[in-house]
């Protein structure tokens, strides 16, 4: 039986989720199809997590959302544009980090926006007479937070596995509100990567073994950021300049050709964001690496794994 939904509360929290800042929602009912479910079984059992231990230990919590929220009904799933108009500067003895780390932490961004919104909704839901409870993520809980988002209409799951929006490209970061009040649901987004393969043929470590699979334990995502000790010698050139992160397969894709600029002015770079130097990174000492980044991603590196990776770096820019 189809639930009764509640189309005008439904249509409110979209509009005060975009009042917040987002730049995408979409409400999806907490019934799973069971196939990014299944996907992540074999994805585990093929050892393509590496050391990202936790995502083993909380696989049941993954492939059921009602192993985390037993009472819940529907998922309000939430996207932010975090693209700004700036390009690397590619020059001798520079690093290049991600685009998404160039600025703020989008946790400290993202994460009071959701809550604001969680609060909002229980307290319309209360004024209603509705029962709700909420929980709020930012890419912190045991949830497929991008399965989540496709079912919920924002964007679709690329071949480089990450999520794609006809209208913002890759360049998105995601929250969710889980609750227990049954929601009007948005069409999933369907599919639009086509018979395109560039994601997957510019990968520089070979880590899409196939269309929609990524072996992180060869992406330079995972092994500059996730990735604690040495990284393989068979990948340091491939490495090149990169520190902290990869967005090759992101850059390549042509739904971010129009790409539109983020208003958030937290998400622009930082004064080192575009061409840090790779010998001043290689002198800091821990302290000075504490302060420097200070509520920036690079953070999530530690200081040795950023050594570690600025000095793969300034031998790749030697030879």
């Amino acid at each position: 039986m189809v639930p009764d939904v509640n189309h005008d509360l439904s249509t409110r929290i979209k509009d005060k989720a975009y009042e917040l800042g987002f730049n995408q929602v979409g409400i999806s009912r907490a019934d799973a199809d069971g196939r990014a479910e299944d996907k992540l079984s074999v994805w585990l059992s093929r050892g393509f997590h590496g050391e990202m231990t936790w995502m083993e230990r909380t696989a049941d919590k993954r492939r059921n959302i009602k192993n985390v929220f037993p009472d819940i009904r529907s998922v309000v799933s939430v996207a932010v544009n975090y693209y700004t108009d700036h390009a690397p500067q590619e020059t001798g003895g520079k690093g290049r980090i991600s685009r998404y780390a160039w600025g703020d932490d989008y946790h400290y961004i993202i994460t009071d926006w959701v809550r604001q919104l969680a609060t909002w909704i229980d307290a319309e839901a209360e004024k209603e007479g509705i029962p709700c409870e909420s929980r709020t993520y930012v890419d912190t809980g045991p949830i497929l937070e991008k399965a989540w988002a496709q079912r919920a209409g924002i964007g679709w799951v690329g071949k480089h596995s990450n999520l794609v929006s006809a209208e913002y490209g890759s360049w998105l970061l995601l929250g969710e509100v889980l609750l227990t009040v049954d929601l009007e649901p948005d069409m999933p987004a369907p599919d639009q990567c086509g018979a395109c393969r560039l994601c997957i043929e510019i990968c520089p470590t070979d880590a899409i073994p196939e269309p929609y699979v990524l072996d992180a334990t060869k992406c330079i995502a995972y092994l500059t950021i996730e990735h604690r000790g040495p990284i393989p010698a068979p990948y340091h050139f491939d490495m090149g300049n990169r520190i902290f992160g990869c967005d090759d397969c992101l850059d390549i894709c042509p739904y971010n050709e129009h790409a539109v600029p983020t208003f958030e002015r937290a998400f622009e770079p930082r004064t080192y964001a575009l061409s840090p130097d790779l010998k001043e990174l290689a002198e800091q000492t821990p302290a000075e690496f504490q302060i420097t980044f200070k509520k920036s991603p690079l953070k999530r590196a530690k200081y040795e794994g950023l050594q570690r990776n600025v000095a793969i770096a300034r031998k790749n820019d030697s030879q």
